[in-house]
Parts: structure tokens; C-alpha cells; sequence
């Protein structure tokens, strides 16, 4: 630091010395000055000074201003001042106005100086942290010069100060609240901060991505006003550029927020002509690149195929169509939106399917394809402009036969319209490929030939298009066309673009090539051509005949006699050379356009002349380029071996071919299978809400049935005392018959139980008898004990039929009074019969109402009967399903005894455990007495643990006790 204030001295000189002087002071100041006051006005002063004196104050007052922000951080005025101060020291934005009028080694010099600045703040990290720590200071006067100079840092050594800013904690948070502050300067310069923070590195995008950095940014560009806004929006939209370019998780993350759906009203514009500014249109422009960005092609294809559906489903790609078909939108717009347009719908067929539906707004409406493919063979268009076209058009055809073949049919014969009031996309590029144009024949060669990529039907069909040359001459088909121009000599660009044509044409397409071998002049054509010795310009043309040649080889099915492959390969080495056949064919990717056309799809040109390859032509060269110099070095036998494989693969591919129709009929099958299921499925559905219906019917019928019944029961309470009789005079013989029968059968039981007590009379007897007639003492002894316990036992049964005897006894009363009053009832109702006899007429009327009921209630009764047949059958399900339950009910009840059991159990071990323990208490207690006896000193100690069970019901006792033991 010395070395550099003396060679400052030695340099500076009258003035400047003096102004050297002040700095020092003013650093003494600040370095030693205890009140805050004059540290303040120091740092105040050199802030002033620091723009003119920068190398001054920079080299003397950077620690001091760094002391102040680790010291001062109280006073945000102190804080403000030395933030600027090291702000103008480090940034170059001063420097840059002078530099316009000064020479370049000064602009040299001051960002050197500015880098140099920045390398010494950022050596000790621990100055960027105490940084960004400041930055959460809400003060207006600490924020913002913290943000600038920030911003400095980054733009003067980004990656370092990326690096320390990315492993301090919470260093990117911080920083992300910079969006959320009220402050629009002080927001706005955060966007810019971030700008430089995100640059070229993933990791810090990622973390401000996943800090809501989509949200706080689309916010802020609807309240600016979308593509109307100012620079702001500019601002925004190139930091989300860095967050989203070559970063696969933040446009997943992007996608799956559903941001795509907010970036539709930023294309609603209308047609006027005065509302585009130059602000708009770079709003605009940049809002179309972020566009394309998440649908490049150098993207995933996953990414970018959910990306374009995502921007059909929310209404995205419409309204970029309605720019792209919008009047007075400016020209570098439009050729922006084409190419977004191209890359929204490449290889995506549902995109692909709506662009071929948009018209034009003309009269009578057009498609977009043919108006844009007029604006491409138009050559008053601008290069530009037809550049995009030939893209959009490329992007349309790509993995889309079904484009293709909607393109070819506009140059068949059948689908031409013969009125002409209309123009085709095939019209306009077979007359782009024969205008005098160049750029045209070119521009429609590659679209024709992106028609026919990787379509061999299309190749077949284009085979039948007939051009019409000259008014009385035969038409010509447009294959011997492209051949008769290459022939007569025109431009290389013309004559590139028909070779590329012709390649794609017959590559992969057998009838093409034996279409194109028919015309005897060809060969010779091409033979000719590539055995000159020509210049660097036409060496590319050769190279793209041998290619054609080479192609013709390779592809060549032998129907030609003449044209065979054999006799080619002669004709080759004869008239060419191997050697130089192949070193031809390798003029083609040696070409300095070749690899540039080969890196990406879009044609980007500088200017036409560079207009030579296309990108997926370098693929076709790439893929045929070693096959076709293999071919030219075949033997003949290599040929047929060659041909023996195809065909065996030709025959495996149609046992393949025959396997997947058989998959796919027994798909189709599946399908018809699965829908039958549906079906039944449906029926199943109606059948059992059907029967759930019919359910509550019948239960319905039931509950009607049982109101009928009780209905029943009152009517026939409500009948006359003669139906009564009756009814009871059918009853009563079968009652009487039975109590009979019951009464014989207990006089039967009387008389057994009788005869069993004669015979126990009796033993009792003779047990007595031989009681008294016993001689020993001992043998009576025995026999009295003997004959005691079977005395006991026999009064025991005494006493059981005794009581048996009662109570059936009792029963037979019972009996006997019920015959008694049966008998009476017969008696009485036989009196009520004569009676009847006598007084018929009487009850006449009665019994004629008597039959209406009747015959009205079998009626009714016939119809229960009905309705108790089908309650009967849903009785039996019933049952069914209540003996189901009842076994389920037995498995657990069984279940319940076995638990019982063990409960059981468990209480006996219990009672077992608890004898156990009451015994081994007692011998507890006899140990310890005999403890007592013997004299164990631990004697009081036991009785007291003895005695705690006795003290523990008598807690009102003595409680020193225990205190009078221990």
C-alpha cells in the first residue's frame, strides 16, 4: 500500500499533491476521530471526492471504509456514504462516459483499475457477507448504494463473488427480498443484481427459481403493463431468460407451476400501427425468445413436447397465431414470431393439426401455409423473413406424415383445382424450384425435400406428378424436371438445392431410383460431372453427384439390366476411379458451411450466399456416407450375400409385420371384450338397483299384508256368538282328546311311583330285620354303618318321588277341573243348537250379511295367499342367510367359551398364587420366630417389617414407633 501512495505521490504533481493531502487527512480523520459527527463529514468528503479522485481514495480509503461498515453499522448516514464511496471506486460506469472521448488504453486502464478494486474488497469473503447482511437493512440510504455496489462486484468478477455469495448461509434469500421491497429503485436494481447473479451458473438459478422468483417476476410485468411496459420489463424478462436457458429443472419447475398459462397475455396485441415503440418491440422480442426457450430442440424431448402441449391447452400458440396473421406488426416481430411459432409446433402433432387449420383473414380466406410459403419464393421478401418461413415449414413437416402427404396431394393430378382461383402449397413450391430466382429454387428444393423425410409412400407418389413445360409439348414428370435443370448449367446454389432433392428423394426408395436410371442421360450426367477436374467452387457439386451416384448403388433393385449395380461400379471405376470417387464424396462434409448447417435445425444465415446446406441433409450424409464407399469396394459375391441377408431380413421383418397384425387383432378383440364388460357391467348395475327396488316392494306388500291381517282379526272379533260356537266346536273334541290322553298317562306314572315306594318299604324292612338279628359286634358295626348310608340315601329318594308325586297330583287336579268345564261348554252348547233350530228365521238376515263378508274375505284371502307364496320365498333366503349368521354367531361363541375358559384358569393360577404367598408368610413367621428364639440381632429390625402390615389399618396409633426402633 505504501509502494502505491509514493508512486501516486511521484505521479502527482502542484494540485493534485495538495488533493493527496486532504484524502490522507480525511482517512486520519476517520481512522482516529472518536465522534461519530466528524467520522460522518470525513466519509462525506471522500464520497466527493472519490468520482474524480478514484485511485486516490480507492488506494488510501477502502480499509477504513470497510472499518466504518463493521463498526459504524448504528448511523445508516455514515453507512450510506461509505457504501457510495466504494461504489464510485469500483464500478466503471463514470469512467465509460469519458471514455468516449478519450482513447481506448484509458478505458483499458479504469476497468482494469475496477477489477483490481473489486479483487482486493472480495479477498477477505467475510466483506461480502457483512454485504449482504447490510442489505437487510430497510433504510433507503443503506440499501440501495448496497445493491449497486453488489451489482459492481458481480459485474466486475462475477464467478469469484457468485462463489462466495453461494456458500454463505441465506446469502441468495437476502437477496430475493430485494423483488418484494415497496421501493420501485430499489426493486428494480434488484432485478439487475440478479441479472448478474444468475449469469451462467446453475446452482444459483436453481435456489433463486425455488425462492419464488417466477411468481415475484411475472407479477411484477402485469403491473407494468406486460409488452406496454418500460425497461423494467426488459429487465425482467432477460433474468428470467438466465433462470430458464440450458436449465432443465427450472423449465420443469416452470411447466409444472402453470407459468406457461401467464404468459399468454403478453401476446394479446392489436392491429394498430401506432402501437409499437421501440421499447414494445424489444419487450416483445424478448418475451418471444423466453417463448422459445422452453421449446428449443436442443431441449429434452420430453420437456419440450409437455411444454408445447401445455401452450396449445392454455391458449398460447393461438394467439402467436394471430400476431403471425395480424397486419402492421413490424418485421423483425414477425420474423421472431414465425420462428417461435416453427418451434411451438415441431413434432407435435396436435399443434401440427391446428397450424394446417389457420387461415389467413383475406378474402376469400387462405391457408397460413401457402400465404406464408408466397412471402418465402418471393424474392422482394427480406432474407430474413424467408428464412423463418422455410423453418415454420419445416417444423410443420417434421414427424408429420400426415403434413406430408397433405403436401404432396396438392401436386397430384386428382386434388389440383382445375378453375385456378386458388393457389396450392404444391403450385407454389414447384414454381419456387423453376423461377430464375436462386434463393427460391433453393429455399423450395429443401421444403420439397422435407416433405418426402423419412415418408416412403410420398417418395412413391411424387413419382406421378406431371409439369406441363411448353404449350403442344408432353408433359414431363417433375423427376426428369430437377434432372433437365441440373443439366443446363444454372447457379450453384439452384443446382445445390436440386442435388439435396434428388438425395432425399431416392435415398431409401428403390422405384425412385429405377425411375431415375430410366433416363439414359443421367448417368452420364453425373459420371461427367464428377470426373472433371473443376474448381473449389464446383467441388461441392461434385461431391453431392457422387453422392447421387453412390445413392443410385446402393439402392438399386437390379430391374434395370443395363443400370445394375455390377455394371455401375464398372462404369465407376472405369470412367472416375475408387479412389477418386470416394475422395468426391468426402468434399461434402470437409465443407466449412457443412458443420455449421449440421449444429442446429434453424436455417440461420449471415446473408444468401451461406445459404448452401440443411440440417437434416447433414444427417443423411452422415448416415450414407460410409455405407455408399463400402458398396463401391463390393465384390460381386459380397452383392449376393449382401442380397441373401435383405432378404432374410426382408422375410423376418414379414413374420414381424404378421405378428403385429395378429397383436393388433387380438387388441382389437380386447378392446371389443373389454366393452362387453362395460356393458354387463351396466346391466349388472340396473339389475341390482332392480332388485334393491323390488325389496321395497315386497317389504311394502308386507307391511300391507299385516295391516290386513290385524284388519282380519277385528272383523271376526265383531261377528255373532253362533260363528263364535262354531269355531269352538271344532276345537274342543281335539282339546279333550288330549287332556284325556294326558290324564292316563300321569294315572300310569301315580301307579309306578307307587309300586317303586311299596318296593323301598319293603327293603327298608328287611334292612331293620337284619339290623337287630346281627350276632358279632364288629360285623354289626360295619353292616349299621353300611346299612345307615344306604338308609340315607333311600329317604333321600323318599323324599324326591314324594315330592314328584305332588306335584303330579297336583296336575291331575288341575286336569279334572278343566274336563269338568270343557264338559259344562259342551253341555251348554248343545241347548244353544236346539235352540238355533227353533229361531232360524231370526238369524236369517243375519247370516246372509255373515256370507257377503265371507266371500268378500276370500277374496281378500286369495289375494294374501299370492302375495304369502312370494313372501314365503323370501322367507326361505331369509332363513338361508339367518343360518349363515347363526354359524358365524356359533364360531364366536365358541370363541367366547374358549376365552371364558381361559379367564377361568387365569383366576384359579391366581387363587393358587395367592395360597402360595399366605403359606410363604407363614413360614416367614415361623422363620423369624425361631430368629427370635436363637438370638439374631436383627430381631427388632423383622418385627418391625412383620408388624407394618399390622400398623398400616391402626395409622391413628403411635407414629414414633418406627423413630423408637431405628
Amino acid at each position: 500500500m505504501n509502494f502505491l501512495r509514493g508512486v501516486m505521490g511521484g505521479q502527482s504533481a502542484g494540485p493534485q499533491h495538495t488533493e493527496a493531502e486532504t484524502i490522507q487527512k480525511l482517512c486520519d480523520r476517520v481512522a482516529s476521530s472518536t465522534l461519530l459527527d466528524d467520522r460522518r463529514n470525513a466519509v462525506r468528503a471522500l464520497k466527493s471526492l472519490s468520482k474524480k479522485y478514484r485511485l486516490e481514495v480507492g488506494i488510501q480509503a477502502m480499509e477504513h471504509l470497510i472499518h466504518v461498515l463493521q463498526t459504524d453499522r448504528s448511523d445508516s448516514e455514515i453507512i450510506g456514504y461509505a457504501l457510495d464511496t466504494l461504489y464510485n471506486i469500483i464500478s466503471n460506469e463514470e469512467e465509460e462516459e469519458v471514455d468516449d472521448v478519450e482513447e481506448e488504453n484509458s478505458t483499458r486502464q479504469s476497468e482494469d483499475l475496477g477489477s483490481q478494486f473489486t479483487e482486493i474488497f472480495i479477498k477477505q469473503q467475510e466483506n461480502v457477507t457483512l454485504l449482504l447482511s447490510l442489505l437487510e437493512e430497510f433504510d433507503f440510504h443503506v440499501r440501495w448504494p448496497g445493491v449497486k455496489l453488489l451489482t459492481s462486484l458481480l459485474k466486475q468478477l462475477g464467478p469469484q463473488v457468485q462463489q462466495i455469495i453461494l456458500v454463505s448461509p441465506m446469502g441468495v434469500s437476502r437477496l430475493m427480498d430485494l423483488l418484494a421491497d415497496s421501493r420501485e429503485v430499489i426493486r428494480n436494481d434488484g432485478v439487475l443484481l440478479l441479472q448478474a447473479l444468475t449469469r451462467s451458473n446453475g446452482a444459483i438459478q436453481k435456489i433463486v427459481a425455488f425462492e419464488n422468483a417466477f411468481e415475484r417476476l411475472l407479477d411484477i410485468i402485469s403491473e407494468e403493463g406486460n409488452s406496454d411496459g418500460g425497461i423494467v420489463v426488459e429487465d425482467c424478462l432477460i433474468l428470467l431468460q438466465n433462470l430458464l436457458k440450458n436449465n432443465n429443472s427450472n423449465q420443469n419447475f416452470f411447466k409444472e407451476g402453470s407459468y406457461i398459462q401467464r404468459m399468454k397475455p403478453w401476446f394479446e396485441v392489436g392491429d394498430e400501427n401506432s402501437g409499437w415503440s421501440a421499447q414494445k418491440v424489444t419487450n416483445l422480442h424478448l418475451m418471444l425468445q423466453l417463448v422459445r426457450v422452453l421449446v428449443s430442440p436442443t431441449n429434452p424431448p420430453g420437456a419440450t413436447s409437455s411444454c408445447q402441449k401445455a401452450m396449445f391447452q392454455c391458449g398460447l400458440l393461438q394467439q402467436l397465431c394471430t400476431i403471425l396473421m395480424a397486419t402492421g406488426v413490424p418485421a423483425d416481430i414477425l420474423t421472431e414470431t414465425i420462428n417461435t411459432v416453427s418451434e411451438v409446433i415441431r413434432g407435435c402433432q396436435v399443434n401440427q393439426d391446428y397450424f394446417a387449420s389457420v387461415n389467413a383473414p383475406s378474402n376469400p380466406p387462405r391457408p397460413a401455409i401457402v400465404v406464408l410459403l408466397m412471402s418465402m419464393v418471393n424474392e422482394r421478401q427480406p432474407f430474413v423473413l424467408r428464412c423463418a418461413v422455410l423453418y415454420c415449414f419445416q417444423c410443420f413437416l417434421y414427424k408429420n406424415q400426415k403434413g406430408q402427404g397433405e403436401i404432396v396431394s396438392t401436386l397430384l393430378p386428382s386434388t389440383i383445382d382445375a378453375t385456378g382461383n386458388s393457389v396450392s402449397a404444391g403450385q407454389l413450391l414447384c414454381g419456387g424450384l423453376f423461377s430464375t430466382d436462386s434463393l427460391s429454387n433453393w429455399c423450395a428444393a429443401v421444403a420439397l425435400a422435407h416433405a418426402l423425410q423419412e415418408n416412403a409412400t410420398q417418395k412413391e407418389q411424387l413419382l406421378r406428378v406431371q409439369l406441363a413445360t411448353s404449350i403442344g409439348n408432353p408433359p414431363v414428370s417433375l423427376l426428369q424436371q430437377c434432372t433437365n435443370i441440373l443439366s443446363q448449367g444454372s447457379k450453384i446454389q439452384t443446382r445445390v438445392g436440386l442435388l439435396m432433392l434428388l438425395c432425399t428423394w431416392l435415398s431409401n426408395c428403390p422405384i425412385a431410383v429405377t425411375h431415375f436410371l430410366h433416363n439414359s442421360a443421367n448417368v452420364p450426367f453425373l459420371t461427367g460431372q464428377i470426373a472433371e477436374n473443376l474448381g473449389e467452387e464446383e467441388q461441392l457439386v461434385q461431391g453431392l453427384c457422387a453422392l447421387l451416384l453412390g445413392i443410385s448403388i446402393y439402392f438399386n433393385d437390379n430391374s434395370l439390366e443395363s443400370y445394375m449395380k455390377e455394371k455401375l461400379k464398372q462404369l465407376i471405376e472405369k470412367r472416375i476411379g475408387k479412389e477418386n470417387f470416394i475422395e468426391k464424396l468426402g468434399f461434402i462434409s470437409k465443407h466449412e458451411l457443412y458443420s455449421r448447417a449440421s449444429q442446429k435445425p434453424q436455417p440461420n444465415f449471415p446473408s444468401p450466399e451461406y445459404m448452401i446446406f440443411d440440417h437434416e441433409f447433414t444427417k443423411l450424409v452422415k448416415e450414407l456416407e460410409g455405407v455408399i464407399t463400402k458398396a463401391i469396394y463390393k465384390s460381386s459375391e459380397e452383392d449376393k450375400k449382401e442380397e441373401e441377408v435383405k432378404k432374410t431380413l426382408e422375410q423376418h421383418d414379414n413374420i414381424v409385420t404378421h405378428y403385429k397384425n395378429m397383436i393388433r387383432e387380438q387388441d382389437l378383440q380386447l378392446e371389443e371384450l373389454r366393452q362387453q364388460v362395460s356393458t354387463l357391467k351396466c346391466q349388472n348395475e340396473q339389475l341390482q338397483t332392480a332388485v334393491t327396488q323390488q325389496v321395497s316392494q315386497i317389504q311394502q306388500h308386507k307391511d300391507q299384508y299385516n295391516l290386513l291381517k290385524i284388519q282380519l282379526g277385528k272383523d271376526n272379533q265383531h261377528q255373532g256368538s253362533y260363528s263364535e260356537g262354531a269355531q269352538m266346536n271344532g276345537i274342543q273334541p281335539e282339546e279333550i282328546g288330549r287332556l284325556r290322553e294326558e290324564i292316563e298317562e300321569l294315572k300310569r306314572n301315580q301307579e309306578l311311583l307307587q309300586s317303586q315306594l311299596t318296593e323301598k318299604d319293603s327293603v327298608i324292612e328287611n334292612m331293620k330285620s337284619s339290623q337287630t338279628s346281627g350276632t358279632n359286634e364288629q360285623s354289626s358295626a360295619i353292616v349299621s354303618a353300611r346299612d345307615s348310608e344306604q338308609v340315607a340315601e333311600l329317604k333321600q329318594e323318599l323324599a324326591t318321588l314324594k315330592s314328584q308325586l305332588n306335584s303330579q297330583s297336583v296336575e291331575i287336579t288341575k286336569l279334572q277341573t278343566e274336563k269338568q268345564e270343557l264338559l259344562q261348554k259342551t253341555e251348554a252348547f248343545a241347548k244353544s243348537v236346539e235352540v238355533q233350530g227353533e229361531t232360524e228365521t231370526m238369524i236369517a238376515t243375519k247370516t246372509t250379511d255373515v256370507e257377503g263378508r265371507l266371500s268378500a274375505l276370500l277374496q281378500e284371502t286369495k289375494e294374501l295367499k299370492n302375495e304369502i307364496k312370494a313372501l314365503s320365498e323370501e322367507r326361505t333366503a331369509i332363513k338361508e342367510q339367518l343360518d349363515s349368521s347363526n354359524s358365524t354367531i356359533a364360531i364366536l361363541q365358541t370363541e367366547k367359551d374358549k376365552l371364558e375358559l381361559e379367564i377361568t384358569d387365569s383366576k384359579k393360577e391366581q387363587d393358587d398364587l395367592l395360597v402360595l404367598l399366605a403359606d410363604q408368610d407363614q413360614k416367614i413367621l415361623s422363620l423369624k420366630n425361631k430368629l427370635k428364639d436363637l438370638g439374631h440381632p436383627v430381631e427388632e429390625e423383622d418385627e418391625l417389617e412383620s408388624g407394618d402390615q399390622e400398623d398400616e389399618d391402626d395409622e391413628s396409633e403411635d407414629p414414633g414407633k418406627d423413630l423408637d426402633h431405628i
